[in-house]
């Protein structure tokens, strides 16, 4: 097999794993907590479980997606509360879970809502698995090994010597 294909294979393959793992952690935490983000029951619905549903169990759920992708997985841990998130959703409207006494199923426009908010936590704990793979954040790395590019142009331009022109006879 040729060794780009086979590459591109690993990385789909581990973008599929690091998304299922998302999807895992992200299911059981929201099982842990007891919270529906789909339903709406007045403003008591809003609570501390509700809150740790949005926010800390995607945050938690990006983190190993990072970690197992490499970099670039702060863009795939948006997906993981996008899927269990639609799939929740679906199975309430299409009446497979019922909705409990005194809620209501969210329209969808704040249903999208609530989701985006989740994605974006979730993809600040893929920052976070990114930061905790490179060891570092920002400019001023600690290890430039990751850093190739700039190691290579600052030896391509120390070997460079200038071209001393000798002048032509048109110029004499």
């Amino acid at each position: 097999m040729n060794p780009k294909i086979k590459s591109r294979l690993l990385d789909v393959t581990m973008g599929f794993v690091a998304i299922a793992v998302g999807v895992i952690i992200n299911a059981f935490g929201n099982h842990w907590t007891g919270a529906h983000l789909e339903f709406f029951g007045g403003i008591q619905s809003f609570d501390y479980s509700w809150a740790a549903t949005l926010f800390f169990v995607p945050f938690v759920a990006g983190i190993p997606v990072a970690l197992l992708y490499g970099f670039g997985g702060k863009l795939l841990a948006m997906l993981p509360p996008l899927i269990l998130g639609g799939y929740n959703y679906w199975q309430v409207y299409s009446g497979n879970v019922p909705v409990p006494e005194g809620h209501i199923l969210l329209p969808f426009i704040y249903w999208i809502l609530v989701v985006v908010v989740a994605m974006e936590f979730c993809a600040a704990g893929g920052l976070v698995g990114e930061v905790i793979i490179k060891r570092t954040y920002g400019r001023s790395p600690k290890n430039q090994e990751h850093l190739i590019h700039k190691h290579r142009r600052d030896h391509v331009e120390n070997d460079v010597t200038p071209v001393v022109r000798e002048s032509s006879e048109v110029e004499r």
